[in-house]
């Protein structure tokens, strides 16, 4: 993997589940080399994207600096708080197992300075896709 913040080398081992889920995305920075063919705008908090629209964004060559990712299935209506959008940076939270942001989420990706990815999942088998193919996974209260 060329960065731990590479999305679509993250959700590899789960590439034919991202489809099933409609995006939450919040506190984005990023990179990437086709920047034209990314459906967010900077100028926005947080997005919301459908599968297709997410599947776009795996095929950018995407590396997120900070970031927060969460995967909603697609029967649930997203509902943003503008006042307490999901975070990275500064956010004790996102260190301890089972903590979500979104109650909805299945899953949640935590892009963190570039250097650390935390990836959580709802979903005990999405979580063994996970950890099977990324065997070298540490759970975050054993670290």
């Amino acid at each position: 993997m060329p960065y731990h913040t590479h999305l679509d080398q993250i959700l590899k081992p789960i590439l034919d589940d991202v489809g099933h889920y409609n995006w939450l995305l919040a506190d984005l920075e990023y990179t990437s080399t086709f920047s034209d063919k990314i459906p967010v705008d900077m100028d926005q908090d947080y997005f919301i994207l459908a599968p297709e629209e997410f599947a776009e964004l795996l095929k950018a060559d995407l590396q997120i600096w900070w970031g927060v990712i969460l995967g909603i299935h697609p029967g649930v209506e997203v509902m943003v708080n503008e006042n307490n959008l999901p975070f990275a940076e500064g956010n004790d939270q996102i260190w301890m197992n089972g903590n979500l942001q979104y109650p909805d989420a299945a899953i949640e990706i935590v892009c963190f300075d570039s250097s650390y990815t935390i990836v959580k999942f709802t979903d005990e088998q999405l979580s063994g896709k996970f950890y099977t193919y990324f065997p070298e996974a540490i759970e975050l209260e054993k670290l």
